[in-house]
């Protein structure tokens, strides 16, 4: 019998964290198999390092350019 795995971020934990971009401050999917935060919105990819989310935008993987995300484009809300 397998054991559970363990939590690797716990779910109220997900659900008040945001994209730490302001100008998207999109919801949060974990990505465990790859060990990041996904931004559903603009598509940053946040790791996760010993347990520990890392929600600095320098450290931030960009999507690739094939997936779509719910922005229309990186330069909205630009001014």
């Amino acid at each position: 019998m397998a054991e559970p795995q363990q939590e690797l971020i716990p779910q109220w934990l997900l659900e008040i964290m945001c994209c730490p971009v302001p100008e998207c401050r999109g919801d949060l999917e974990l990505r465990a198999d790859i060990l990041r935060l996904v931004c559903k919105k603009c598509g940053r990819r946040y790791p996760i390092r010993d347990g520990i989310p890392v929600m600095l935008i320098e450290e931030a993987e960009l999507p690739p350019a094939s997936e779509a995300f719910e922005g229309s484009s990186p330069s909205e809300g630009a001014s």
